[in-house]
């Protein structure tokens, strides 16, 4: 081929090369290129290590809590019908009984040895047995309880314990990292990391609607049925929380758990020690959630705040001139935007004390001076009442030969009858009592809750030591 040849084809060869560039060019639309450039600078791997500053070392806050965190255990006596028992017995004892074994965890909140857990964790139990970091091993006393958050106080016989500081739950945000620590299975204390995913959820979860407190901190920490009572801490290592619940189809971890804020654990534990019993103030308001149907049914402008569906009569709400159809949307300058968050702030506060509530009525913005009172319309301080006195008698629990015959996994037992409602009554000493309107009791402590919730009557249900059931009615 001549070199004349040659270049005239390598020419065209270009030029038609050319050509089919801007014709693509030309027919494609700019939005639809994809550039790519490229980086000359070398590419850095992000670690955690380097992602993380150093106020976000979980080793700090594990190492101050690792040893504050206990193993809790629990053994109660449990009846249930068993067909070759029933066959030689009959149903006169109610049944067969069986030892029942709880387990959870507890967390130390002072040097002296109080522990904090779930009240669900010692519910109904005849023995309660701390194990320590160190593997010692202690009986624990049940100094009280408080259903209404599920939480419970213990107490043991030991001094310069390892124990963790209480932190501030309201200044916790999401997404904030926290540390779940728990000693579910005695085989030592447990970390897990996680962050915040929520504040103030109520998961429906405590029995006492009308009292029980549910403004959990949500998590997403690696959490198992037996961290039940055990810590949620920050990564300064302090208390913002009390791990009660879990969300679980299968019994594991699928990381949704609540804990306790502490801002209403601290408050619980001071009650306990200080009075025996917890001061439980209410403004006596029946609360709905101000949703979308709520706003459009009473032509609300927002969906903030908290709306008053009822108001007590006489009640603390009542007497300061909150209103049906109100909206609180602020408890002492604090911002309420659903019932849990309004529950929470007050249940922060003991009979007596005087709240500033901000509420919208019409559209406008009002302040009420509210002084909260106890459940029985005081403002007095509820002390933990014994009710020997009352009754006329002493009381104590049977042992476990007793219950074994008489077929009952608890009770309390009438030691001995004095002047009082029980004689006049003709309860005769050795009666134990099962069930106080309809409530199973396990406990002298259980008696004193229950008939300090009682408003009247009083009916209780229990068996002699010759199996006789009986009843006896009385007023309070």
């Amino acid at each position: 081929m001549k070199k004349k040849q040659l270049l005239t084809i390598i020419i065209a060869a270009v030029l038609g090369g050319l050509a089919a560039v801007i014709a693509y060019s030309a027919l494609i639309d700019d939005t639809e290129r994809t550039v790519i450039t490229q980086v000359r600078e070398p590419v850095q791997m992000v670690s955690l290590t380097t992602a993380l500053d150093s106020s976000s070392d979980f080793t700090i806050a594990a190492e101050n809590t690792v040893n504050a965190v206990v193993h809790v255990t629990t053994q109660s006596t449990v009846s249930y019908r068993n067909p070759i028992y029933d066959f030689f017995y009959g149903d006169r004892y109610g049944g067969a009984q069986r030892n029942v074994e709880a387990i959870g965890s507890g967390v130390i909140i002072s040097e002296n040895g109080y522990i904090v857990t779930n009240n669900h964790v010692i519910e109904n139990s005849q023995k309660v047995t701390v194990v320590l970091y160190d593997k010692r091993e202690f009986e624990a006393e049940l100094v009280g309880t408080d259903p209404t958050t599920d939480l419970a106080l213990l107490k043991i016989d030991a001094d310069d314990l390892h124990f963790i500081p209480f932190g501030n739950s309201d200044v916790v945000k999401v997404g904030e990292w926290v540390l779940a620590v728990g000693n579910p299975y005695n085989i030592g204390s447990t970390v897990t990391a996680g962050i915040v995913s929520a504040k103030s959820r109520n998961v429906g979860i405590l029995n006492d609607r009308n009292l029980a407190i549910e403004s959990f901190i949500q998590t997403d920490a690696a959490v198992n049925s037996g961290n039940s009572g055990g810590a949620l801490v920050n990564l300064r290592g302090e208390i913002i929380g009390i791990t009660s619940a879990i969300v679980t189809p299968s019994g594991g971890n699928v990381g949704i758990s609540f804990a306790i804020p502490s801002s209403i654990v601290e408050k619980v534990v001071k009650d306990l020690i200080e009075y025996g019993t917890v001061q439980r103030a209410i403004m006596g308001v029946t609360i709905d959630e101000v949703d979308a149907e709520l706003a459009r049914d009473n032509n609300l402008d927002n969906l903030e705040g908290v709306y008053i569906a009822g108001v007590n009569t006489g009640s603390a709400a009542e007497e300061a001139g909150i209103k049906v159809g109100d909206i609180i949307t602020a408890i002492n300058g604090a911002k309420v935007n659903s019932p849990s968050e309004l529950q929470e702030l007050v249940g922060r506060f003991r009979p007596g004390d005087r709240i500033s509530v901000t509420a919208k009525r019409n559209g406008k913005t009002q302040q009420f001076s509210v002084v909260l009172r106890n459940v029985q319309g005081s403002t007095s301080v509820v002390k933990a009442e014994n009710y020997d006195a009352l009754l006329g008698a002493t009381f104590g629990v049977p042992d476990r030969q007793e219950r074994q015959k008489l077929g009952i996994s608890g009770g309390v037992k009438v030691l001995e009858v004095r002047e009082g409602k029980l004689r006049n009554e003709e309860v005769r000493s050795g009666f134990i009592i099962t069930k106080i309107n309809n409530q199973q009791v396990n406990s002298v402590e259980e008696l004193n809750n229950i008939l300090r919730s009682v408003r009247g009557g009083v009916l209780l249900e229990g068996v002699y030591p010759d199996g006789n059931v009986a009843y006896y009615a009385f007023g309070l």
